[in-house]
C-alpha cells in the first residue's frame, strides 16, 4: 500500500525532528536549498572592450554595475540626477542641503564630527547581506556594530511608557504561565507524554522566569529593577509585572515585541563608521571618471539595436548612445520619463511605481542625555505616535553631543501613520518627535536642537521608500522587468527579493550585468 507525501513527511518529523524534516523537504524540492554567496559575477577580463553601456542612476545598483563592468573593459557612462552618489543610500551631515518637493530647502548646521550625521536612507547592514559586506571589505570601508536592540529603550503605547525589556519579558512570562496552567490542567495530555510534560514545564520555568508554582511574578527582575542591587543592606527587587490584559490593550504584541527575531534584524547588525554613504562613496571613487552628476534623464529611446538617452546637465541638452542600458531609476520616477519601453514593460513600471510607501525621518543634535543621564547606549524606542520610532546612535559613545533620530515613520505601527506624519509641516513633525522623546526622557526634550527632516516621498528622484510588490505582481509585473527589453535591463532594490535594502540593489545589479555579458558573449 502506498503512502502519501504528507504522511511520509509527518513520519520523518516524528522520527528525526525538525532537522530531518527540513533536509527531507529540501531533497523533495519543497524547499529551496540555501546557497552561499559566491561573490559578484566574474566577467572575463577585456570581454567588454568596445561595448558601450549607459547606467541610469548612481545609487548602489548603478555603482555596483559600473564597478563590475569597468573591470571587464566595458565603456561605461553613469548618469545621476543628484549632485552625489548613493541615491536613497544618503547620509546628511554639516553642510548638507536637504531638498524636498514643495517644501523649503534645509541646510544642516550640526557640529562637524565623524558621528554627527543622520542616515536619511538605509541605516543598518545585517550580517547576512554578504554582497554589501563584501564590497565594504574589498573597498576598505570600516564597519562598527549597530545596536539594533536595547532592552532599556522605551516603548510608548496608549500613553504608558515602559522599557522594551519589560514588555518582552512580561509577555514571555505571561505566555509561559498560561501554557504551564494548560499543561497542569491536562489540556495537552494527547500531545505530550508524562516525561515530555515534565521537560516542558522545566523549560517554561526557565524561559518565562516562573516561580515553583508556575506563576510569573517578576521576582527574577528580568524586566528591570524596582530597587537596584547595592552594597550592604540593599537587596534588589523586580518591577511589578504588567498584566496580560494591559499588554494586549497596549499593543505590546506589535512589531516591537519580535523585531529582533526578524531574519534581517538579528544581531549582529553593522554600520559603516561615519555614515551609510561611505559605501556609496567608496564605490564612486572606483568609477569616478564614468559618472556625470546633475544629469537629468529626459528620454530613453531605442536606436537600431542599441539606445539613445536624452538628458540635461545644468539646463544644457545632451545625448548619449549606448549598446546596452542598465536602468536603476526608482519606478515612480521612471514611470514619468518618456521612453521606448515595450507596452507591457511600461505597464509593469507604472504598476510597481504605485507601491512605494511613505517614510519620514527627523534628526536632532543634542547633549547625549540618553547615555549621560539614563545609561542607554544605542537601540530603538517605539511609540504609537505618528513618528513611530526613536533611533539612538551606535557610534560616538562617550562624546558630549550627538545626533539622535527622533522619528522614523515607515509603517511599524500600521499603514496610517506614515502618510499622516509625512503630511505634517516640518514644525509639526518636530513637535511630535520632541514630545515622544520627552516622554522617554522626562525634562530632556527641551535640550533637542537644530532639527532636520527628510521624507522619501518628497525627495526628488526617489519619490518613495522602496517597491512593495504583491505576491501576484511577483509573477507578472516583476517577472516582466526581470527580462531584457531590447537594449534595456533593470536593476535596483525593486528588482530583487530583498526590497528596501542595499543588498537587493547590489544583487539585482549582478543579475543585470550577467544578462549583458551573456548577450555580448553570444554576439
Amino acid at each position: 500500500m502506498g503512502i502519501s507525501r504528507r504522511a511520509f513527511l509527518e513520519r520523518v518529523g516524528k522520527a528525526g525532528g525538525y532537522g530531518a524534516l527540513f533536509v527531507t523537504m529540501q531533497g523533495l524540492g519543497l524547499l529551496a536549498a540555501p546557497r552561499a554567496y559566491a561573490g559578484p559575477p566574474k566577467l572575463p577580463a577585456g570581454s567588454g572592450k568596445g561595448v558601450k553601456v549607459a547606467i541610469l542612476g548612481a545609487g548602489i545598483a548603478g555603482l555596483v554595475a559600473a564597478y563590475e563592468l569597468r573591470k571587464a573593459g566595458y565603456e561605461v557612462t553613469v548618469l545621476e540626477a543628484q549632485d552625489r552618489p548613493g541615491g536613497r543610500a544618503w547620509s546628511v551631515r554639516r553642510g548638507t542641503v536637504i531638498r524636498q518637493m514643495d517644501r523649503p530647502d534645509q541646510i544642516v548646521d550640526w557640529e562637524d564630527g565623524r558621528h554627527h550625521y543622520m542616515n536619511a536612507g538605509p541605516a543598518r547592514i545585517p550580517q547576512t547581506h554578504h554582497a554589501i559586506l563584501g564590497y565594504c571589505r574589498d573597498l576598505n570601508v570600516p564597519l562598527e556594530v549597530m545596536v539594533n536592540g536595547n532592552r532599556t529603550a522605551k516603548l510608548d503605547f496608549g500613553g504608558k511608557v515602559v522599557t522594551n525589556g519589560q514588555a518582552i519579558n512580561d509577555t514571555r512570562g505571561a505566555f509561559s504561565e498560561l501554557l504551564a496552567k494548560a499543561i497542569d490542567k491536562g489540556a495537552l495530555d494527547r500531545e505530550l507524554t508524562g516525561v515530555d510534560k515534565q521537560r516542558l514545564m522545566g523549560y517554561l520555568g526557565a524561559y518565562g522566569d516562573l516561580d515553583p508554582k508556575h506563576v510569573y511574578s517578576g521576582a527574577g527582575a528580568r524586566s528591570g529593577f524596582k530597587n537596584h542591587p547595592g552594597g550592604y543592606a540593599h537587596p534588589p527587587s523586580g518591577v511589578d509585572p504588567l498584566r496580560l490584559s494591559d499588554l494586549m490593550q497596549a499593543q505590546f504584541w506589535g512589531i516591537s515585541g519580535f523585531f529582533e527575531e526578524l531574519i534581517e534584524m538579528q544581531a549582529t547588525m553593522l554600520q559603516p563608521v561615519g555614515g551609510m554613504d561611505r559605501i556609496s562613496y567608496a564605490l564612486y571613487d572606483q568609477v569616478k571618471p564614468s559618472v556625470t552628476f546633475g544629469a537629468v534623464v529626459k528620454e530613453i529611446r531605442r536606436a537600431g539595436q542599441g539606445a539613445k538617452i536624452a538628458y540635461s546637465v545644468g539646463g544644457a541638452a545632451r545625448t548619449l548612445d549606448a549598446d546596452h542600458v542598465v536602468v536603476t531609476i526608482p519606478l515612480p520616477v521612471l514611470a514619468k520619463i518618456p521612453s521606448d519601453f515595450s507596452p507591457r514593460v511600461q505597464q509593469a513600471i507604472v504598476a510597481g511605481g504605485k507601491t512605494y510607501p511613505h517614510g519620514t525621518k527627523v534628526g536632532w543634535q543634542s547633549r547625549r542625555f540618553w547615555e549621560q543621564d539614563d545609561y542607554q547606549f544605542g537601540g530603538l524606542g517605539w511609540t504609537d505616535q505618528p513618528s513611530e520610532l526613536v533611533w539612538y546612535p551606535s557610534g560616538g559613545f562617550g562624546e558630549k553631543t550627538g545626533v539622535i533620530v527622533g522619528a522614523y515613520s515607515i509603517g511599524f505601527s500600521g499603514i496610517l501613520n506614515p502618510p499622516r506624519y509625512a503630511g505634517m509641516s516640518f514644525e509639526e513633525r518636530y513637535a511630535v518627535s520632541r514630545a515622544v522623546i520627552d516622554k522617554f526622557h522626562p525634562g530632556r526634550g527641551k535640550e533637542l536642537e537644530k532639527p532636520f527632516t527628510v521624507s522619501w516621498k518628497q525627495t526628488p528622484y526617489a519619490e518613495g521608500v522602496s517597491v512593495g510588490w504583491s505576491e501576484n505582481q511577483r509573477s507578472t509585473d516583476y517577472a516582466e522587468l526581470c527580462k531584457p527589453d531590447g537594449p534595456f535591463y533593470f536593476a535596483g532594490e525593486h528588482m530583487s527579493y530583498i526590497n528596501a535594502w542595499q543588498e537587493g540593489a547590489a544583487l539585482a545589479a549582478h543579475e543585470a550585468i550577467k544578462l549583458i555579458q551573456a548577450r555580448v558573449s553570444a554576439a
